[in-house]
């Protein structure tokens, strides 16, 4: 042992008198003393590694000279982090940064010499791909703390070999591409793990692979995308979400990006990351978490600060198990480190700052621990010494005055961590009338006491007929999607059911809410995951009640996006109004995010377009049913939604085109009707035209690419739905013109050629988004036809004969009144206003502003040009037209016409018992004999 009261720097004799391994790496290679004086203030980085290894790589002539320089430069980083990290010049960060680069930098660096020496013409050769015919490499993958980017100090590293193709070497002696992988890999292992005159590097584990010690040294991409497939287990979904490819044999580049992105986005993503909310993460953790603990109980390791209640371990699985939950949705997660992902959790609000604060403070503490731990002896250990010397090393070490005091601090640690795990990963509890209301939907002999008393239960709980509520259970487990489920999923089911029939109860009218919930469980239980959401959060159902019982639209809309089952898990707080702005920032980020695919990434763009879209709706529809939204607010976000999709997609659809002529595009998306209105519902498709101002040759091919481009990202099907429906009839010529248009034909066409009743359409059209330039253009030809000098007389006839064909087409041989297409109806409102914009901008342009259909009968009124008080009278009639429409779309409570043919609603009418509007028609049909006279 050197004499430590000799040493040139107290900092290194203060080090080095807590870990016996430097004491006798010093006894006996004295000379290194000198060299850690000079070194020791800086930390050791990948740079000065990988220099080191570099000046000696001409002395690398055979293996024993690689490991000697190997061994040699683990010795030297190992003993310059004990010495920065014990006087407190290293944080936890740049330790474990250290020693994961130590392990990159080793491994890379001998890799490339194996596979050097390997394929020599004289060898081996080059494996060569027998699909590509081009020539493979191996990639190791770093699985636990080393694929983490957070190795301690004695770790071993989990490493996992794998290589793209099958085939045969090129070499004078062929072997096939899974021996020479093979070969490889063993080489490395013996490099890296041997333990020589001289150390060794790292310990190597190879047991996460596929089949563990049982299978292959190397695998194929195709072979361990077949065992995901077919035998991959949940535990390795939490080991293969560290896993990280460390080493390659050549340099980054495009052809080494893509194979890498295959791996990681065909192969391993897909089987780690559901694309749904995998919320049945949490029963897998359990599981895994009980098996480790039985485990603990059997070697005695409660002092084990890994393994042992909570430890290390406890908090990586919390970490892990939100990253199972989302990372399939949300790029976001796909995060290694562990002390970010439990910053990811408190910027999303998955757990709150205060148990953050302390699962991270914990993390630091035992992570510190550790690395004591294994200062003393360079062993692989976490386990609280027993011993009275190294209980006095460690409290030192630890800056604590004594043991106890110690103890006292790392018990709080392990207490906090404990807690926030059983309290995370407790188990969901069954209803207490689990018992009684099981007996409901029984197939075999009844117990006529126990039916007795769940029909009691029923009546108590406020179902007027609870023999029907049994039988519809009854048919519910009979069917066959029930019988279709797996065994574990029909139990969370069995214990979901009473919850569901509790959260009903309280949500009148009760016997349609019970019907809605059981409807939208049939249509969510395909995603089992979604089951297993409702029972890990009872208190959803409730929501999921509260929302149904209002709307069946709602039902309808979870049932096809049963992702949205996610927003009712925010803080039971009014959604707040959307800030545009910020959504738009949000949207962006996750459509750029570095993580997204770099293979399919259109498809993966979508389908972040439809998600980012569908929670929009499902937020305004929340706030909408709480009774906080006005409609024309209402419609004005999801007016402003639209827009910001529309965008969007512009700017994405041209990135996407393969022939481009300029920077951005000399073009425009005009809304008509709803959108250009601004007056948007959640069903409304949007009717769009499409303009460009651009002299270039291609320029009309370029943007009829475009705009297919953009019409195909709006309505296409993907695994998450479509954005919108369009329609696109109201173009010049309709179906038969072209799909875009110059600005110069369109000014034309409308000059010369346009039908009244498209004139009338431009009165609700405006300009969206794309160059504004164009947009102007469009905007000022827009008034100029609005203001032409028009025969009042042909112009009312007109618009007349078009009244009359709508009213041919939407013929109503009932006694309901329909809101929107009978007679003093919303129809007979907007066609009043067409005529006084058509009639009168002439005389008064203002009337050409974009304004909305009520706004612009109150201006009307102000000219002069209809009454002041009908106008008032009919505004308010409008609203209430429109709320009810609204209202019933919501409710479900619609009458449907289908096409005979698709077998799909071809129009949707909102009839209601007329009555009580009976003064609200009389009042426009009075306005309308005001405006058309006796036309």
């Amino acid at each position: 042992m050197p004499n430590l009261d000799s040493l040139p720097d107290t900092r290194l004799s203060n080090a080095i008198a807590h870990s016996r391994y430097a004491q006798r790496l010093l006894t006996s290679e004295p000379e290194r003393i000198h060299a850690l004086t000079k070194t020791f203030q800086r930390s050791f980085d990948r740079n000065e590694m990988q220099a080191f290894l570099n000046s000696h790589t001409e002395q690398i002539t055979n293996e024993d000279k690689l490991h000697q320089i190997l061994r040699d430069l683990r010795k030297q980083v190992m003993l310059r982090l004990i010495v920065r990290d014990i006087n407190g010049l290293a944080d936890l960060a740049e330790v474990m940064k250290s020693m994961t680069e130590l392990a990159e930098t080793t491994i890379q660096f001998a890799l490339w010499h194996h596979e050097n020496w390997l394929t020599q013409p004289d060898r081996f050769g080059f494996p060569q791909g027998e699909s590509s015919n081009t020539t493979q490499h191996l990639l190791v993958v770093a699985m636990g703390k080393l694929g983490g980017g957070e190795l301690n100090v004695s770790s071993d590293v989990d490493l996992i070999f794998v290589y793209p193709e099958d085939g045969e070497t090129n070499g004078n002696k062929c072997i096939s591409n899974h021996e020479f992988f093979a070969r490889l890999g063993r080489k490395l292992i013996v490099s890296l793990n041997d333990y020589t005159i001289d150390g060794y590097v790292f310990r190597v584990d190879m047991r996460l692979r596929p089949h563990g010690e049982n299978s292959p040294l190397a695998i194929s991409f195709p072979m361990l995308e077949d065992y995901f497939i077919k035998q991959g287990r949940e535990w390795e979904r939490h080991a293969w979400i560290k896993g990280r490819v460390v080493a390659r044999y050549s340099a980054n580049n495009k052809e080494t990006e893509f194979v890498e992105s295959i791996l990681t986005e065909r192969i391993v993503r897909p089987f780690v990351f559901r694309k749904y909310l995998d919320f049945g993460a949490y029963e897998s953790m359990r599981k895994l978490h009980a098996q480790i603990r039985k485990e603990v109980e059997r070697r005695e390791l409660h002092d084990n600060i890994k393994l042992g209640p909570g430890g290390i371990r406890e908090i990586e699985f919390i970490a892990q198990v939100f990253q199972l939950i989302r990372g399939g949705r949300d790029v976001d997660w796909y995060i290694r480190p562990t002390l970010s992902v439990l910053q990811r959790l408190q910027e999303k609000q998955q757990l709150p700052e205060q148990t953050v604060t302390e699962l991270t403070e914990a993390y630091f503490f035992l992570r510190k621990l550790e690395h004591r731990l294994q200062y003393l002896d360079d062993q692989q250990t976490q386990t609280l010494p027993t011993n009275p010397d190294d209980q006095h090393l460690i409290t030192i070490s630890m800056g604590f005055a004594n043991y106890d005091a110690f103890m006292q601090q790392l018990d709080i640690h392990r207490n906090n961590v404990s807690q926030h795990f059983d309290l995370i990963f407790a188990t969901p509890k069954k209803s207490i009338s689990h018992d009684t209301l099981t007996s409901l939907w029984r197939t075999e002999v009844q117990n006529i006491s126990d039916t007795k008393a769940a029909t009691t239960k029923l009546s108590t709980l406020g179902f007027v007929e609870p023999e029907k509520i049994s039988k519809r259970l009854r048919l519910f487990y009979q069917g066959d999607f029930y019988h279709l489920l797996s065994e574990y999923t029909q139990q969370q089911m069995t214990a979901l059911i009473p919850l569901l029939i509790e959260a009903a109860a309280k949500r009148p009218p009760v016997e349609i809410t019970f019907e809605r919930m059981l409807q939208l469980l049939e249509k969510i239980s395909v995603q089992t995951a979604y089951i297993s959401l409702l029972r890990e959060h009872p208190h959803t159902l409730q929501r999921v009640a509260e929302l149904v019982s209002i709307s069946q639209w709602v039902s309808d809309y979870l049932g096809r996006h049963p992702i949205l089952l996610d927003e009712l898990l925010r803080r039971d707080v009014p959604n707040p109004v959307p800030d545009w702005s910020a959504l738009r920032s949000e949207l962006i980020y996750q459509l750029n995010h570095a993580n997204n695919p770099k293979i399919d990434s259109v498809e993966w763009q979508m389908d972040v377009l439809r998600h980012f879209q569908h929670a929009q709706v499902f937020r305004l529809l929340v706030t909408d049913l709480e009774g906080s939204l006005l409609l024309e607010t209402l419609s004005d976000h999801l007016t402003a939604l639209a827009d910001l999709i529309l965008d969007t997609v512009l700017q994405l659809a041209w990135q996407g085109l393969k022939k481009r002529h300029r920077e951005t595009p000399a073009f425009a998306i005009i809304g008509y009707g709803k959108l250009g209105g601004k007056e948007l519902g959640y069903v409304s498709d949007l009717d769009l035209v499409f303009l460009f101002q651009d002299d270039h040759p291609d320029a009309a091919e370029i943007y009829a690419k475009l705009a297919q481009s953009i019409n195909s990202w709006l309505t296409r099907p993907t695994s998450a739905g479509l954005l919108y429906d369009t329609d696109l009839r109201l173009r010049p010529n309709g179906d038969s013109g072209l799909l875009v248009h110059s600005m110069d034909a369109f000014t034309q066409y409308q000059q010369e050629q346009a039908w009244v009743w498209e004139h009338q359409a431009l009165t609700r059209a405006r300009y969206v988004v794309g160059d504004t330039h164009v947009g102007a253009l469009f905007e000022s030809i827009r008034k100029t036809i609005l203001c032409k000098q028009r025969n009042p007389t042909e112009l009312r006839h007109e618009i007349l004969k078009m009244r009359q064909k709508m009213l041919d087409a939407h013929p109503n041989s009932t006694t309901l009144f329909d809101i929107k297409h009978d007679r003093g109806g919303i129809i007979d409102v907007e066609f009043i206003v067409q005529y006084l914009v058509l009639g009168f901008s002439q005389q008064f342009p203002q009337l050409t502003g974009n304004i909305g259909n009520i706004a612009l009968l109150k201006l009307a009124a102000e000219l002069g040009l209809i009454s002041t008080g009908k106008a008032e009278k009919v505004r308010i009639a409008y609203r209430e037209f429109r709320r009810l429409q609204h209202r019933q779309r919501l409710s479900g409570d619609t009458d449907s016409i289908y096409n005979a043919t698709t077998k799909t609603p071809a129009q949707q009418f909102t009839r209601v018992e007329g009555s009580h509007l009976q003064e609200d028609r009389l009042t426009v049909l009075s306005l309308w004999e005001d405006v058309f006279g006796d036309e």
